[in-house]
């Protein structure tokens, strides 16, 4: 079985995939280590930010709704692509990758948040 191909969206580009789920309280899945996290993050804005490292989500599935739009994020975007395949092959129907990771969004979005 190969790996479902996976939507991907650009930081700069994030608000027009918010627009297309409005209502929807999309999740932003950041997946990177807890002391990643800490370094840099993303501020919730018209979506619902759940941390959980990439190692621990098949542990973790059960706290994540497949019903609900899930945009994965992570440094520069590896592990966030492997978590976003994962998520489609356990049933999660709208489901992307952020390109560029954190590192990108602080690039094209939001220069606030520090680059490491």
């Amino acid at each position: 079985m190969h790996a479902p191909s996976i939507a991907q969206t650009r930081p700069a580009d994030f608000d027009q995939w918010l627009a297309a789920h409005a209502g929807a309280e999309p999740v932003v899945l950041d997946v990177r280590e807890p002391w990643e996290v800490q370094t840099a993050s993303v501020t919730p804005a018209g979506f619902r930010l759940v941390t959980v490292p990439m190692n621990s989500v098949p542990a973790r599935l059960a706290e994540l709704d497949r019903t609900t739009p899930v945009a994965c994020l992570c440094h520069h975007g590896a592990r966030s692509q492997r978590v976003a395949a994962f998520l489609a092959q356990n049933g999660f129907d709208d489901v992307v990758n952020i390109a560029g990771g954190i590192d990108a969004w602080s690039r094209e979005r939001d220069g606030t948040v520090p680059r490491y």
